[in-house]
Formats: C-alpha cells, structure tokens, sequence
C-alpha cells in the first residue's frame, strides 16, 4: 500500500505533463510508497493515449473522464486514491526531486493534523509573458514574507500546485466544491482550517512552476477571486474575510486606491484605464524598467479583483458602503 498518492490533474497540456511525470520519476523517495493518479480532464491532444500506453517506473494510474473542471479532476482522483497522504500537483508544476520527501518530513515531524505548502519558483530561462511574471513575483514574496515570519502561513496559501496533507481531512470535509472553477482550493482549505488543521510552509519542498495564461484569462482570475471572496464570507462561513479584504484596501498603494475609486463600477473608463495600463506595462517591459510592469499590472489586477468584489455586493455604492463597515470591523477586531 503505498503511504503518498500524488493528485495530478491535467487538461491538453501533454507536453508539460511528460515533464512532470519525468520529474516523478527521478523522486528521492521511495518509489514503492508512493502512487501517481493523473486524471485527463477531457483532453484531446493525445493525453488519454499516451496515459494508457506509457511505459514508466511510477505506479501510474490514469483516470479519464469528460471536461468537468479541476475540482471535479481533484475528487476523482481522491475517490481512488489509497494513499495516506494527498500530495496535489499540477500539470504545470514540475517537482525538485526532494520534493516527496521533503512533505513527507514534515508530516513525519508534525503529525496528522498539518497542511504542508511547498514553494512553486520560477523556471531558470523560462520566458513567462509580462503578467504572469508579475503574478509569479507576488507568490515569491509571499514566501519571502512567510521565510522572515512577518506572518504565518494560512488557508489564502493553499495553492493545490505544490501542497500535502492527510487525505482522510479533504475526504471528510467533502473535497473540493464543483461549484467554484477558481479559487477553489482555497475554499476547500477554509473548512480544512475550521477543522483545526495548521499550515506549515516548507521552503524546501521546492517546485518549478511553468505557468503561461492569456491576459484575458489573468484578468479573469482577478474579477473572480474578488467575487468568490464575497460568497466565502456570506455563504460560506467565512465572516472574518470580507471585513479583512476591505482593511487590505486600505493598505493598498495609494495609487491602486485612486485607480479603484476613480473607475469601480465604470465600465468604459475601467476599460480605457486597463488597456493604458497594459500598454505602459508592455512599454516597460520592452525598455527594462522593472517599476513600470509592476506598477502596472499591480493596478490592473487589483481593479479587476475589486471590481469583482463590488459586482458580488451588488454595486460600487455597496463596495464602498462596506469599506466604511469593514475598516470599523477591522479597529474593533484589533481593539
């Protein structure tokens, strides 16, 4: 019986995906205590043939379905999973080759009830576009941020690219939800936190992260974080989220919070104001001035998320309505 099942979810990205299994397969642990389930989320490009031909030293087992969406990838790969331990991955995720070992470490030393969250770096010579790149600078900082101990690791960490725990926690709190197309890892790692669980971040559970997405597809992920943080905190138990984004707002530079006053709820000047800014990122990109993209892509992607937080209130006017509600909330909670 193996003790880790590796949770790999993938959708027409073959190539990436041979890389990832290669990756696997030069693992320092034990090949033995460890089974791979790589679920074919409705692919066409040849991956449901390649995972039933494919020779390999990984106990692999495919599972092909139809396009259902990677939390629904997820539960199927749970379903038949016999691992004690859930170590998810994904198809643009290419591990080091400590990297079972190095979650497994830390369950050994901490026990059952932790989630271990490992690093997702950036590829040497790896040409990711602008935006991504900039996205890709705010995960670092996040782990540097974890690393200096200015704060602790938390459920808003869990990114289901490079994370562990024991399997029975995401099977008996009922996996991941289908409803939600983003951000459902996170919402999934709200209930493993009421359930008590503590994160623990492990710099050396490294992973490489080859990630590429259009801009279209960035801004979406923006817009619907923001209106996925208002159903987590109405719906979903989550009351201390909200009143937490809104005091967040008020740490922003200020020159996202000029930017979201001036264009939240205007279509066409939000719009106008988006496209300059890529323009002006893409400007400074060419030119190598660092400050411009980040700059840039900072106040895009942060107009996009309150903009979806807005639209989840209902208005602009309900947004900052609850700017007022929340920077009170957030002095009361600290007093």
């Amino acid at each position: 019986m193996p003790r880790v099942s590796v949770i790999l979810p993938t959708y027409n990205r073959l190539d990436r995906l041979k890389r990832v299994l290669a990756a696997l397969e030069e693992q320092s642990y034990p090949h033995d205590d460890f089974e791979v389930l790589v679920i074919s989320d409705g692919s066409v490009d040849g991956t449901n043939e390649y995972l039933l031909s494919v020779e390999t030293s990984l106990r692999l087992t495919p599972i092909l379905q139809e396009n259902q969406g990677v939390a629904v990838a997820r539960n199927s790969g749970l379903a038949q999973a016999r691992g004690e331990i859930a170590l998810f991955v994904d198809d643009d995720v290419v591990p080091g080759p400590c990297l079972l070992a190095e979650h497994l470490r830390i369950h050994d030393e901490e026990g059952d009830s932790v989630v271990v969250l490992g690093p997702m770096l950036t590829p040497a010579g790896f040409a990711m576009q602008p935006w991504v790149r900039w996205e890709q600078a705010m995960l670092l900082k996040q782990y540097r941020e974890m690393l200096s101990g200015h704060w602790e690791p938390t459920a808003r960490q869990f990114y289901t690219g490079n994370t562990s725990l024991a399997r029975r926690h995401v099977l008996e709190t009922g996996g991941f939800d289908p409803s939600f197309r983003r951000a459902e890892d996170v919402e999934l790692a709200y209930r493993l936190a009421d359930r008590g669980l503590r994160f623990i971040f492990n710099p050396q559970a490294t992973a490489y992260h080859y990630a590429e997405r259009s801009f279209e597809a960035w801004l979406a992920i923006a817009y619907v974080y923001g209106r996925n943080d208002v159903i987590f905190s109405h719906d979903r138990g989550q009351d201390w989220l909200l009143p937490t984004v809104m005091h967040e707002f008020g740490g922003r530079h200020p020159l996202v919070r000029g930017l979201t006053r001036l264009c939240l709820g205007r279509d066409v000047l939000s719009r106008a104001a988006i496209a300059g800014l890529r323009a002006l990122a893409m400007l400074g990109d060419r030119l190598k001035i660092e400050a411009l993209p980040r700059y840039s892509f900072s106040g895009i992607f942060n107009l996009r998320y309150y903009q979806g937080v807005a639209d989840g209130l209902g208005s602009a006017a309900a947004f900052w309505r609850q700017l007022g509600d929340g920077a009170g909330s957030a002095r009361l909670a600290r007093s």
